[in-house]
């Protein structure tokens, strides 16, 4: 019984003593994608944008692909846009081998050198995944898998907000 107590406790503290996320301008950055577009995240203000940094070799990443094409399915047709960016040391006939199979329905874009990783906070964990709203402010993110019931009510109150 005491030791249940104690987890509770530094549970606790642990979620206590956490940082809360404070929402702030998405950094200025250009995707390029597997299909050779340009994207620059500012050409998407006035949508909802989900990025997520994952990897081919990435086991939480690729059980997760599917609920992001769920989750990119559900909502695109309401001003929303997913883009997958891969990992700088992820092989690029990986990555296109990967959405090309798996015919991802959604912007994949290759992050070669480490510099949107670096503009997102310097990442080094995969998966992580950011929510950017319509004003172009990052107000969501999580390294891990999210909790997809949680991203869907997010998305939902973003997508619904005005501009």
């Amino acid at each position: 019984m005491s030791a249940m107590l104690l987890a509770a406790t530094v549970l606790a503290a642990l979620v206590s003593c956490a940082p809360a996320f404070e929402k702030k301008p998405a950094p200025a950055v250009t995707f390029m994608t597997i299909a050779g577009e340009s994207i620059p995240l500012a050409s998407l203000r006035g949508k909802v944008v989900l990025v997520n940094f994952w990897a081919t070799d990435c086991p939480v990443c690729i059980r997760e692909m599917p609920q992001l094409t769920e989750t990119h399915k559900k909502f695109q047709t309401r001003h929303y846009e997913t883009v997958a960016v891969a990992m700088w040391h992820d092989p690029p006939i990986r990555v296109v081998g990967y959405a090309e199979k798996n015919a991802l329905p959604f912007k994949v874009a290759f992050d070669p050198v480490g510099e949107l990783a670096r503009a997102f906070g310097d990442l080094t964990l995969t998966p992580t995944t950011f929510v950017i709203d319509r004003r172009g402010d990052i107000v969501y993110r999580t390294v891990g898998a999210p909790d997809f019931k949680k991203l869907h009510e997010l998305l939902d109150k973003k997508l619904g907000e005005k501009i």
